[in-house]
């Protein structure tokens, strides 16, 4: 544990501030809940060899919480991981890669015919919200997390952030918005997707 400890604390040393201080945030946020998700071994009853299928609103936290531990990594075009940088669809299918194993289209445009639209009233975490930035809708794509916000990797400031989506620049690029089957995604990992 102690030579966990000192590998962590010695690659946050490493890292950038901002990189830091969200994978920091993210590791808390993931022992608390671990914390809070402890049983009694002796409370649980399942049968044998039945599968274990997380619910829904697990998975979207999952996908929240992995989008948002990518906070302060660079833009780079074509980019797909937080070592090289990400572009908008780059962190869209890393986050769904890495929190529900499953591939999901690389552009902006394939993503957009995935899944089922949703309204923006009726938007949950982990649905992918679409923009209109180039003079073309679904140009490009961030990953709803709640309270009217959403996490994406802009190529303005270079650095994945949070976004308000109220704020007038996104409110008049807004092209839609898509929800994952996530129910298909949890009983069928590593698939590649989608519905």
């Amino acid at each position: 544990m102690q030579r966990l400890a000192a590998a962590l604390c010695d690659e946050l040393r490493r890292m950038a501030p901002m990189r830091a201080i969200s994978t920091i945030a993210t590791i808390a946020l993931a022992l608390t809940l671990n914390a809070c998700a402890t049983h009694d071994v002796g409370e649980i009853e399942s049968e044998p060899d039945t599968p274990t299928v997380a619910a829904p609103d697990v998975i979207t936290s999952e996908i929240a919480m992995l989008a948002l531990g990518q906070l302060g990594v660079p833009y780079r075009y074509g980019g797909d991981n937080p070592n090289s940088g990400f572009d908008c669809s780059g962190l869209v299918g890393y986050v769904y890669r890495q929190s529900v194993g499953v591939q999901l289209p690389r552009t902006t445009y394939g993503l957009a015919k995935l899944g089922q639209p949703v309204a923006a009233t009726d938007l949950n975490p982990g649905d992918l919200v679409f923009y209109n930035t180039l003079g073309r809708r679904n140009s490009h794509v961030g990953i709803y997390l709640g309270d009217e916000r959403f996490v994406h990797a802009p190529s303005s400031r270079g650095l994945v952030r949070i976004e308000d989506m109220r704020l007038p620049y996104w409110t008049k690029r807004y092209s839609g918005a898509r929800r994952v089957d996530l129910e298909w995604v949890s009983q069928s990992p590593r698939k590649t997707c989608c519905r």
